[in-house]
């Protein structure tokens, strides 16, 4: 090989090979985040621990990822994505290696603290390293592609890991995810570099002095809170209740009923563009308040087992899929709600807001499963939990989804006031 065809060999190919790696830890804590959900009963025995405590520990893994979005930005500015990655790749196999190997509860909560919180750098790293190494007109097609590529690792985290925890247990299985992390880290390290010569980022800044929008723009906190309140689906649900309700309702294996949540993350990979493409005909708060309105009335159908053929099952998950990517709608309707500086800011303040649902749903379904506890006990003295106990706490999902919708709807009414308001001001003039 002649030394230019090298180095265009190297401009090629050279942008792919540092996205891989930050594109790797991002797959990986998505597996990360649903481990819980696919030994729930195995973590309710080995910690001794009621649905309550179990959906407390789950939470604190959204507390960590919810609460290092913004510094996590900002530490990438500052130090980039080399160094970033590499200490919070290591972290979150520590945090792996603790959460698998303890049997004190409390050491298991900061584990899932300090997993979720590590966990932060995956989607944020992959936005930095696409912004340094990618042109600008490649910047969306990028992003797209590497969140589609991650949720390949949440489906991974769906049927295949119940079969590696069904073989060889959950330590075993939780060891080498840690090391399948501190080696990411240890890579991102060796081989991730920022290009010579870059100035400037094609990705929004994110400024602390920017955060005084976050407290006078009053519609941005309604936007956040209707976000909040529309996640349950994929936060609650997918992530970590499906698997127990499914074996539950529908006497599925674990393996089965994990391979059913998983064509929620199936239907995810295309819902982005099949919502955006409705958006620019319906408009943003339309597409959201008929995902919110859809899923509700697809987790009622759910919970009455209406459904219970495997086909409908799985094109149900499908579906409630496809509506989860709302997400994506909510992040473009906020844009249209502050300027262009402070873009940054508003996506990681909806997105914090977004992965505080997790805490939000997993902490009250868990509470309201004891509440309608029945009384029936293991053999171990755990509890064991009915049908109508899981119908109770995951009702709160619909419920929460159109309360959400109904938030959409009040602020797509005071949009189209104002918007009333100064067409008839520019009338007057």
């Amino acid at each position: 090989m002649t030394h230019n065809n090298f180095f265009k060999f190297t401009n090629n190919y050279l942008p792919f090979v540092m996205w891989f790696f930050p594109l790797s830890f991002f797959a990986l804590q998505f597996i990360l985040r649903l481990w819980p959900g696919l030994m729930m009963q195995e973590i309710m025995t080995q910690f001794s621990i009621d649905a309550s405590n179990f959906g407390f520990l789950a939470a604190f893994y959204y507390y960590g990822y919810a609460g290092m979005q913004i510094p996590m930005a900002l530490l990438l500015e500052k130090f980039g994505a080399r160094v970033i990655v590499f200490i919070f790749a290591l972290l979150c196999g520590l945090g792996a290696l603790l959460f698998a190997s303890t049997n004190n509860f409390h050491l298991a909560i900061f584990s899932r603290f300090l997993i979720g919180a590590s966990s932060a750098v995956g989607f944020l790293g992959v936005s930095k390293v696409v912004s340094e190494w990618f042109r600008n007109n490649q910047y969306s097609q990028m992003i797209g592609f590497s969140f589609s590529v991650g949720l390949l690792g949440a489906v991974y985290g769906g049927r295949p890991l119940t079969h590696l925890l069904s073989n060889y247990g959950g330590q075993h299985v939780g060891f080498i995810l840690a090391l399948c992390s501190i080696a990411i880290g240890f890579l991102t390290y060796l081989i991730v570099r920022t290009p010579k010569n870059f100035k400037t980022t094609k990705s929004p800044d994110i400024n602390v002095s920017h955060l005084s929008v976050l407290f006078t723009v009053k519609r941005l906190w309604v936007l956040a809170l209707a976000n909040l309140l529309l996640v349950g689906a994929l936060e609650g649900f997918a992530d970590v209740w499906g698997v127990p309700y499914l074996t539950t309702a529908y006497g599925l294996t674990k393996s089965d009923a994990a391979l059913l949540v998983s064509f929620i993350f199936v239907g995810m990979l295309f819902g982005g563009p099949v919502l955006a493409f409705l958006s620019k005909k319906l408009g943003s708060y339309t597409v959201i308040g008929i995902c919110g309105v859809g899923l509700s009335l697809a987790f009622l159908a759910l919970l009455t087992e209406n459904v219970s053929n495997w086909w409908l099952l799985s094109a149900l998950f499908f579906t409630i899929g496809l509506m989860c990517c709302y997400q994506v709608i909510v992040f473009a309707a906020g844009a249209t709600l502050v300027s262009s500086k402070h873009l940054g800011i508003t996506i990681a303040f909806l997105n914090c807001i977004n992965m505080f649902g997790g805490s939000f749903f997993h902490t009250l379904i868990g509470k309201i499963m004891d509440c309608y506890w029945e009384g029936g006990l293991s053999a171990n003295g755990l509890r064991q939990y009915s049908l109508q106990s899981y119908h109770h706490a995951l009702l709160v999902i619909p419920v929460c989804a159109l309360l959400g919708t109904a938030l959409i709807y009040m602020i797509h009414k005071s949009a189209r006031k104002q918007i009333s308001i100064e067409h008839a001001a520019i009338a007057e003039v």
